[in-house]
């Protein structure tokens, strides 16, 4: 069987074919289409292997402009934009089939002092007083759709421990927020840029789902065409992704077959990092609700 975990390790650790050019994989499990945050992440590590390491990345945005083929490899080009005293800028194309299936602008800088602020840390239980998968699986799976049981039964190199299963279940209209502690499933490297890449990873993963909160729907109803249409994050601070952190989630706006999400994303009370996601929320006439 496979090993998920090993096999994100592995497709993040790109190929180099030339220089500015780099070629990934995507895992063999029976997708139709590449999984957004896989090409955010690998454009990231493509982007990040061109800039000096004294520089660390800050802020990325992403455009999907296809849906990715997994049965064949992706190419990133990287285009160096400027490289300055403080400041290092990048963009990496994601290629197949000879067309551009993602565009990814990042911006890298070099450590600075300066003044200080943040927002409180969302007042939530903690992992250790909330239910593990295995706990999950006997509480609440087996009153789930088919669909959603059979997303919290896969193995994943991330594990997903969430505040609260129950709006699976109700399918009640409620407030477009919700929380969700994260952390990659084993250990990493001690390599501040992979912890990056799976963190950028780890983000496209239930962001989405939070517009349609407030519609008592789920990314997972067959009467919903989503999928992501760009993707922004601005890392903060340094942090361990295989320690938990709270990827908090809320929605501000859905309309117009658009869903605007943005989260925060916390680790011992420290707000690491933020995230914005616009996505299509289609409803589709062919199928009946779930």
């Amino acid at each position: 069987m496979s090993d998920p975990f090993a096999n994100l390790i592995s497709i993040l650790d790109l190929e180099q074919l030339e220089h500015n050019l780099y070629r990934g994989t995507s895992p063999q499990g029976g997708w139709q289409r590449v999984f957004g945050g896989l090409v955010i992440s690998q454009a990231l590590v493509a982007a990040t292997r061109t800039v000096e390491p004294d520089r660390h990345v800050h802020s990325l945005h992403g455009y999907f402009l296809r849906p990715g083929d997994p049965s064949v490899p992706i190419i990133y080009q990287v285009d160096r934009l400027r490289d300055g005293k403080s400041f290092t800028t990048r963009r990496a194309i994601a290629i197949q089939h000879g067309q551009p299936i993602f565009s990814l602008s990042c911006s890298y800088h070099r450590p600075e002092e300066g003044w200080h602020h943040q927002a409180t840390m969302p007042d939530v239980p903690t992992p250790d007083q909330l239910p593990s998968i295995a706990e999950l699986k006997d509480q609440f799976l087996g009153h789930l759709p088919k669909v959603v049981r059979d997303y919290w039964e896969r193995e994943r190199p991330i594990e997903l421990r969430p505040v609260d299963m129950k709006r699976y279940i109700a399918r009640t209209p409620q407030e477009p927020r919700q929380y969700i502690w994260i952390r990659a499933a084993r250990s990493l490297p001690d390599d501040r840029a992979l912890h990056e890449a799976v963190l950028a990873y780890t983000t496209d993963m239930t962001l989405l789902d939070t517009t349609l909160v407030a519609h008592g729907k789920s990314v997972f109803d067959p009467d919903v065409q989503p999928a992501s249409i760009d993707h922004a994050m601005w890392f903060h601070a340094p942090f361990k992704m295989d320690e938990w952190l709270l990827y908090a989630q809320e929605s501000p706006f859905t309309g117009g077959a658009r869903g605007f999400a943005r989260g925060e994303i916390w680790q011992e009370g420290r707000l690491i990092a933020s995230v914005a996601q616009e996505g299509l929320i289609r409803k589709r006439w062919d199928k009946p609700p779930g």
